[in-house]
């Protein structure tokens, strides 16, 4: 199982930070992600981070606004969003990958969990 949390709603330039508790069998020696979607359009990566935390990806949108972490002893992913902008509106996922390698494509990610609500105001 996979459970995000920490969604809100927000004005522009506030931070979150998005917490993603998993199972030790989906999370232990697996790449993670953090996915975002808007109705109507396809999800998209916003950050994924490799098993160990040794190598990580953003989207262009988010490059210095957003850290993706990751805790192996607690099976917790993060994804710490700052200076929040109206356009980061979405619903976020987390991911959990099929192997231990990032990937952008949500066709890599095995489990997903329910999603988190962010909505940023002007």
């Amino acid at each position: 199982q996979l459970q995000a949390s920490g969604g809100g709603s927000v004005q522009t330039g506030d931070s979150l930070r998005l917490s993603c508790a998993a199972s030790r069998r989906m999370f232990s020696n697996n790449a993670m992600g953090w996915f975002r979607q808007v109705a109507g359009k396809e999800r998209e990566l916003v950050a994924a981070i490799s098993w160990n935390g040794g190598d990580t990806r953003y989207a262009d949108s988010v490059k210095g606004r957003f850290t993706i972490s990751r805790n192996n002893a607690q099976n917790t992913l993060y994804l710490q969003m700052n200076s929040l902008k109206p356009e980061d509106t979405a619903v976020y996922f987390c991911a959990a990958g099929i192997d231990a390698y990032i990937s952008v494509s949500p066709g890599r990610y095995r489990y997903w969990g329910q999603g988190t609500q962010v909505t940023v105001s002007s």
